[in-house]
């Protein structure tokens, strides 16, 4: 089980995580966790104890600072007073440097809002060495692509409602002419596919698909071992 840990962002204020430790423990690579729009709940929780079971040390940084939500309304309040600019360049860039600290390589990977913050991450963390993107992209004049240097791997649901399938062709046309080495994968689903809750929530947008995730799972776990074991 993981714990509360408290690491530094780069401009020296501190910011509170969970941290899940491996069997292989700290030495072992890291990976930078992002929420969902809904905050630092059980079941992003339950995403890092997996990551942990798979051989690295998760650490999910709390970037609604203790604030979590249990309904859209409330999410989407949360989401838009979040500065995304500070949560990737400070919280974000805070939790890979806490990592790197042990572990030598430390990639980043997010859901929903998360995913777009990987990709923001991507451009505004140089420690950053892999990043896994699951259904979420920022607004894409915020993407300069030239300053991405970690390979990419991208989840994408074709049906989703939040993040429109034709803006990741838009951003697969700036990563490919800025050279970003990437793999997107594209799921005949809806948002949040990989995330078990996702029917309780009463949102007609979002469906787990339990077969799409398994196989998204296993493709970032392929990745993961290519580019950071």
């Amino acid at each position: 089980m993981g714990k509360t840990v408290s690491f530094n962002r780069p401009d020296g204020k501190s910011v509170n995580g969970y941290l899940v430790e491996p069997a292989a423990g700290s030495k072992a690579p890291g990976m930078v966790v992002i929420q969902e729009w809904w905050g630092l709940n059980d079941q992003i929780r339950g995403v890092a104890d997996k990551v942990a079971q798979a051989g690295y040390r998760a650490l999910v940084p709390d970037l609604y600072r203790g604030k979590q939500a249990v309904d859209a309304k409330e999410a989407n309040h949360l989401m838009t007073g979040l500065n995304f600019g500070d949560a990737a360049g400070q919280d974000i860039r805070g939790a890979v440097q806490y990592l790197k600290k042990d572990s030598k390589k430390v990639g980043v990977t997010g859901f929903c809002m998360g995913g777009a913050l990987t990709v923001l991450s991507a451009v505004n963390v140089p420690e950053m060495d892999a990043g896994v993107i699951w259904y979420g992209y920022p607004p894409l004049e915020y993407v300069d692509a030239s300053k991405i240097k970690a390979p990419l791997l991208g989840h994408w649901a074709t049906q989703d409602q939040a993040f429109a399938i034709g803006g990741v062709d838009k951003l697969e046309e700036k990563l490919r002419a800025a050279k970003v080495n990437f793999e997107f994968h594209r799921y005949n689903a809806k948002h949040a596919f990989a995330n078990e809750t996702a029917d309780s929530k009463g949102l007609d947008m979002l469906k787990y698909d339990p077969k799409a995730a398994e196989q998204a799972w296993k493709r970032t776990l392929d990745f993961l071992a290519k580019h950071l074991k």
